[in-house]
């Protein structure tokens, strides 16, 4: 009885490898071309040889196909905003010049109605009782010859010795209800009727009468002459501050 013989595994090997490579249709072939021999015909070592030959091209394009180059993407840039563009002919700042601050006008100081009598005099009694008798007035003193001036405006009333230990007075009566007294001058520089000023001179500073020493004797009447009042509110009213 004849045995068959068993096709050598390294001819199964070669056939398996091959059909990996070319697909079911080369393995067909193989196995076909296989002999029930111990050595392989040439025909199936022809066939073989090819296949190899064609299984590697095979492989070795799609190794190079799938192995692509890969391109690098270019990187989206941001494109940054261009810097507006300068003006080509710059805008000139127009500078104006302070305007002069007009020089304010100089206005006259409406002369006070009422001034003191004697600027600058110590006062050396004030309006009040003194030794039992009332002290109807207001006492300035400076150096003999001082000049004395009137209160306020108004027309002389009464010029020279009034009697009465005054010695020489001068009255003025202010139109309002109000006259002003100046005693123990020495001498008068208006007479009765004259139309004074605030501020004009009337008389100088004297001893006249009864008096123990140079100074000006200053009353106010209201209402009539002889009504004496306090002076030191009166003029202080009035603006005028004696320190009484």
């Amino acid at each position: 009885m004849r045995r068959r013989l068993r096709p050598r595994r390294g001819g199964r090997a070669l056939v398996i490898g091959a059909a990996a490579l070319v697909g079911l249709g080369l393995a067909s072939v193989a196995v076909a071309t296989t002999g029930g021999g111990d050595e392989p015909t040439p025909a199936a070592v022809a066939i073989d040889a090819q296949a190899r030959t064609e299984a590697a091209e095979r492989a070795d394009r799609a190794v190079r196909e799938s192995v692509a180059p890969v391109t690098p993407s270019a990187s989206p840039t941001t494109p940054s905003p261009s810097p507006s563009r300068a003006s080509a002919s710059p805008t000139k700042q127009v500078t104006t010049k302070p305007k002069p601050k007009p020089t304010p006008k100089k206005t006259n100081k409406p002369a006070s109605a009422w001034v003191i009598p004697m600027a600058g005099a110590q006062i050396t009694s004030c309006y009040g009782q003194r030794w039992g008798a009332l002290h109807a007035g207001i006492d300035f003193a400076l150096p003999a010859g001082t000049p004395i001036h009137a209160a306020a405006a108004g027309t002389v009333v009464k010029a020279g010795d009034v009697g009465d230990g005054y010695g020489i007075s001068v009255f003025v009566d202010h139109g309002n209800g109000y006259l002003t007294h100046y005693a123990h001058q020495s001498r008068t520089a208006v007479g009765v009727g004259a139309k004074v000023k605030a501020g004009q001179v009337i008389g100088y500073e004297g001893s006249t009468g009864d008096s123990t020493g140079p100074h000006l004797h200053f009353e106010v009447h209201q209402g009539a002459m002889w009504n004496q009042i306090d002076p030191a509110p009166f003029l202080r009213a009035r603006g005028i501050d004696v320190a009484c």
